[in-house]
């Protein structure tokens, strides 16, 4: 997999299961890249159909191959409720460099529970011919 930057752009959720009975839910997301997790804003009283319009930025290194969402619904006063998950390949982009925004499936516990919005964009790091530079000048450092 390769090295570079991943833009993430969160744009919204559509019909996702309402887990607060009594009022609307307020919903946020998680954002992980193997160890580097980021949290969206709470989209405050927005129920089943939040927007976002966020963008995040990760620094990807060798072998990560995922982009996870967790869906959360913010509760004062208890435990944040799961409403849902993503898991988004990356393979797709970094063959093509950027995807338009595109519709997700959130699903729990195997179940489908609305869909999410998000445009992903990819930046290769350039690499440096390691070799080329431990040689320049036409001499190599000795190794003893």
């Amino acid at each position: 997999m390769p090295q570079g930057t991943l833009e993430v752009f969160l744009v919204s959720a559509k019909g996702l299961e309402n887990t607060d009975f009594l009022c609307n839910m307020d919903p946020y997301v998680l954002l992980t890249c193997r160890t580097q997790e980021q949290q969206s804003s709470v989209a405050s009283g927005k129920g089943s159909d939040p927007e976002w319009n966020e963008t995040f930025i990760f620094n990807l290194s060798e072998g990560i191959s995922e982009l996870k969402m967790k869906i959360m619904d913010s509760d004062t006063l208890t435990a944040h409720d799961l409403v849902g998950e993503v898991d988004i390949p990356l393979e797709p982009l970094f063959i093509k460099g950027s995807l338009p925004i595109t519709v997700y499936n959130v699903v729990k516990d195997g179940h489908y529970c609305g869909e999410i919005r998000v445009g992903l964009s990819f930046r290769p790091e350039e690499r440096r011919d390691r070799e080329l530079e431990e040689s320049f000048g036409g001499w190599k450092e000795s190794s003893y």
